[in-house]
């Protein structure tokens, strides 16, 4: 879907100005994502398979929801209406827990350039991953791993036809130790 986005500079302010989402891709302008990692007590993490429709990394494993900010929302706000969008779960601003921005400036061919921050959050997962109804165009599927599978995850990527999104070794182990850091301080 073809939505507008406010266009950010290299170091993340907003320039003022926004374009379609296709646009600032094709001319790689710089722009802000909202990325929730969903994590339960017990140590699992949720996990999204991208849907087999996405123009990039389909069908590959990655963040639980993730979206772009859209023209005149608020980080908070695209991450609350994405989760509920992509996965189908109403949250609040409270249970949010933003663990930093991580830069992402990868090109996918010639046609997507995808200068994105991503505005990171952990969340605790309160229902069970069966009471999720992912959204077709964005999740081909959801499950919940352990911290052990994830470090596993981490330690293979684009070895023996791992799963997960390659490019993101040093954010996905930044994620890994939030998850863990929040998991013992609660």
């Amino acid at each position: 879907m073809d939505e507008y986005i406010d266009i950010v500079d290299g170091d993340g302010n907003p320039t003022g100005t926004f374009e379609l989402k296709s646009i600032i891709h094709q001319k790689g302008y710089y722009h802000h994502t909202a990325h929730i990692w969903f994590y339960t007590k017990d140590g699992r993490i949720l996990l999204s398979q991208r849907s087999a429709k996405k123009s990039i990394c389909p069908l590959l494993w990655d963040v639980s929801v993730a979206g772009h900010v859209g023209h005149g929302e608020s980080i908070v706000q695209a991450a609350i209406r994405e989760t509920q969008e992509e996965i189908g779960l109403d949250i609040l601003e409270s249970h949010l827990y933003k663990i930093g921005v991580f830069e992402s400036f990868q090109s996918y061919g010639q046609a997507i350039i995808d200068n994105e921050f991503y505005n990171t959050f952990i969340c605790e997962l309160q229902v069970p991953i069966a009471h999720l109804s992912p959204q077709e165009e964005e999740v081909e599927a959801l499950k919940l791993v352990s911290i052990g599978a994830f470090q596993a995850l981490i330690d293979t990527i684009g070895k023996n036809g791992n799963h997960f999104v390659p490019s993101n070794k040093a954010y996905y182990e930044m994620i890994l130790k939030a998850i863990k850091t929040q998991i013992k301080s609660q």
